[in-house]
């Protein structure tokens, strides 16, 4: 989102913008790292198209933020789900045999790095009130609202959130070799008052992202 990338832009040094095709790229160095940081957009063509790009530079980690609807019994507005791994729960080849979510020729889901998520989950460990815990991402091209489609993503798929990009983000990396973890605010509980929670914790989500983020880098060796 565009609040996220403002937040994290505040503290970029030796900034400096190019354009990887339809992106807007921000290079320079966040906690004395060189970093390249840049918004997909909604949905998982964008996130993978953004993705793909970022690697082509030759990234050797992506951190994947934004925010998510909880699915997951016990999480509140506010808590941080960091990825274990990632999967596409709208993703559908059963007629042909496939497992619900299951890309033909690949794996049902997309490990998250072990060690990221255990520096994400550290530096989470720094916010005052906030809980982190380590979860399934259920990723899909719809905005989930509905209690029913919640407790359905946690039954098939043990999810512990959902949101719309990033097992796609999750998909590309695995396919080069390029460790990832994914960064989720919960916004909402996934229930009929999701597009108000939404709305209304954006500010917030973006300052946490940035800590975290800021966090990992940190401890990076």
């Amino acid at each position: 989102m565009d609040e996220e990338l403002e937040a994290l832009l505040e503290g970029l040094e030796e900034r400096r913008e190019g354009r990887l095709g339809p992106f807007v790229v921000h290079f320079g160095r966040l906690e004395g790292r060189a970093v390249a940081l840049a918004r997909c957009g909604v949905g998982k063509v964008n996130a993978a198209a953004l993705t793909q790009a970022v690697l082509t530079l030759g990234a050797a980690r992506v951190l994947f933020t934004g925010v998510a609807g909880a699915v997951r019994p016990g999480l509140r507005v506010g808590d941080l789900v960091i990825s274990k791994d990632a999967v596409q729960h709208d993703l559908d080849v059963r007629p042909l045999g496939y497992r619900l979510g299951e890309v033909p020729g690949e794996t049902w889901s997309w490990s998250a790095d072990a060690r990221l998520a255990e520096l994400a989950l550290a530096a989470a460990a720094e916010l005052r009130d906030v809980r982190a815990v380590l979860g399934r991402v259920a990723s899909g091209d719809v905005f989930v609202a509905d209690p029913a489609r919640a407790r359905a993503l946690r039954a098939t798929f043990g999810a512990d959130c959902a949101e719309m990009e990033g097992a796609a983000a999750a998909q590309v990396c695995a396919k080069w070799g390029v460790p990832f973890v994914i960064i989720r605010s919960i916004s909402d509980t996934a229930d009929h008052e999701a597009q108000v929670d939404f709305r209304a914790f954006t500010p917030l989500a973006a300052a946490r992202a940035k800590q975290v983020v800021r966090g990992i880098l940190r401890r990076l060796p």
